[in-house]
């Protein structure tokens, strides 16, 4: 049958996308581009914060009305489907088969029961261990693949639901990783983006160690292999042996990915992270005296319950400071089944949104002046898209990740295509983005 896998949330999800894929193309299924055409309907979904709980409702809704041509089935998995499973078969009736993130590998048999039986739904706990799909997995997109190294989160940061969604932290098996690493890399990424729910944990539970650094040494011998990214690494977990690795490693790109999520270490505490606001500096100051070209890339949350003006003011402070290259900032998201939600008082949504507008005006100018210094500079990049009709492309350098980061927007006398590399000189910069042409 012809299948239809819409994708919301975060690279995680457009992973287990993928894997699902391959589970039903191995079941003779077709996975079809076409929404107007697919007998079937899959909303893989998110629910880590309500917005995002609100928009796969939405989503799931709006698709719905392809059951009026020629949809048969609309099936809700992933996070949303594994956090509400019997409330979902409950009450959205519009979705015919509603599983969670741990039962991808039994669609197939649950779209013939609902085709056969009517509306079915299951939820599975997590599995001890990583669950791999071998040999299902090998799609790249815009010369780039995410890579997902783990599983699961032992965090417990208190406004997080991922442990309770996902379950206790898991890692791939190295083998398994570097043979979908090979496979991706032949069928043309020539970026491997290494994601879990926190990178930097990789191996502690397999290895009784770190793994990472192994890992990455272990990818670097793939030939093709141009870069490597690292999302999700957490402060606490980022050792000399790590920052060395990235130093040393030509393929990994002088980037990091790096949640800290704030600066004042009464809010840290009461957030259950295991990095005090030195640690964060200290850290930051041996990869930045290690590695002087690094690229860290963090997300603060502003408003977390018990947040008063001293703190956000410490917070404010901290980030002026630290000068972060890429910073995203989100608003407290109050989600049920969270310690966070029983902390009082809870922060006033307006005083919320003021906050996050003010460490947003802060980076703009951070970010301004850090890609003004750019100019005159050249640097290599990889072509995502163009030409245009005024013969203008647009791509990234390796101290910017797909999709969230910097764009480079240039011109070139010579043809090029999506996945080149070429050197660009940058000639203006703007608050988030740069451009530039290319030279030999």
């Amino acid at each position: 049958m012809k299948i239809y896998v819409e994708t919301l949330g975060c690279p995680k999800n457009e992973v287990d996308s993928m894997m699902l894929k391959g589970v039903l193309k191995k079941a003779g299924h077709e996975t079809e581009a076409d929404l107007a055409e697919a007998e079937i309907i899959i909303v893989n979904t998110c629910a880590f914060i309500q917005d995002a709980k609100e928009e796969s409702i939405n989503t799931v809704f709006e698709l719905s009305g392809y059951k009026e041509n020629n949809c048969r089935l609309l099936a809700v998995t992933g996070c949303l489907g594994q956090r509400y499973n019997e409330e979902l078969f409950n009450e959205l009736t519009e979705a015919d088969i509603i599983t969670g993130v741990n039962d991808y590998s039994k669609i197939p048999e649950l779209i013939e029961a609902a085709l056969k039986d009517g509306r079915q739904h299951i939820c599975t706990d997590a599995p001890e261990c990583f669950e791999d799909f071998e040999g299902l997995r090998a799609e790249v997109k815009n010369s780039s693949a995410y890579l997902k190294i783990a599983e699961g989160c032992n965090n417990r940061c208190t406004y997080c639901i991922i442990p309770h969604i996902r379950g206790k932290y898991r890692s791939r098996c190295r083998e398994d990783i570097l043979k979908e690493a090979e496979a991706l890399v032949e069928n043309g990424a020539e970026e491997l983006v290494l994601i879990a729910q926190d990178t930097t944990n990789y191996g502690t539970d397999m290895y009784d160690d770190y793994g990472l650094p192994e890992l990455l040494s272990d990818l670097k011998k793939i030939e093709k292999l141009k870069w490597i990214r690292l999302m999700y690494c957490y402060p606490d977990k980022i050792t000399r042996r790590l920052i060395e690795e990235i130093r040393d490693n030509p393929k990994v790109c002088k980037y990091i990915d790096m949640p800290v999520q704030h600066g004042s270490n009464a809010v840290l505490k009461k957030m259950n992270r295991r990095s005090s606001k030195e640690d964060i500096i200290r850290v930051i100051s041996e990869m930045r005296q290690e590695i002087p070209e690094i690229v860290i890339r963090t997300t603060i949350i502003v408003g977390f319950p018990g947040e008063r003006a001293p703190e956000f003011d410490e917070l404010y402070e901290f980030v002026s400071d630290m000068k972060f290259d890429r910073l995203g900032v989100f608003s407290y998201s109050k989600e049920e089944g969270t310690p966070a939600a029983e902390i009082k008082p809870q922060v006033r949504s307006d005083v919320k949104e003021r906050r996050r507008e003010a460490i947003m005006r802060l980076q703009q100018g951070i970010s301004l002046e850090s890609n003004i210094r750019k100019i005159g500079n050249i640097y290599e990049v990889l072509v995502e898209e163009g030409p245009d009709e005024d013969g203008g492309y647009i791509g990234r350098t390796q101290f910017d990740a797909s999709e969230i980061d910097n764009s480079v927007i240039f011109v070139s006398d010579r043809a090029l295509k999506p996945g080149d590399f070429v050197n660009v000189k940058i000639t203006d910069a703007f608050d988030y983005d740069l451009t530039g042409e290319v030279v030999k």
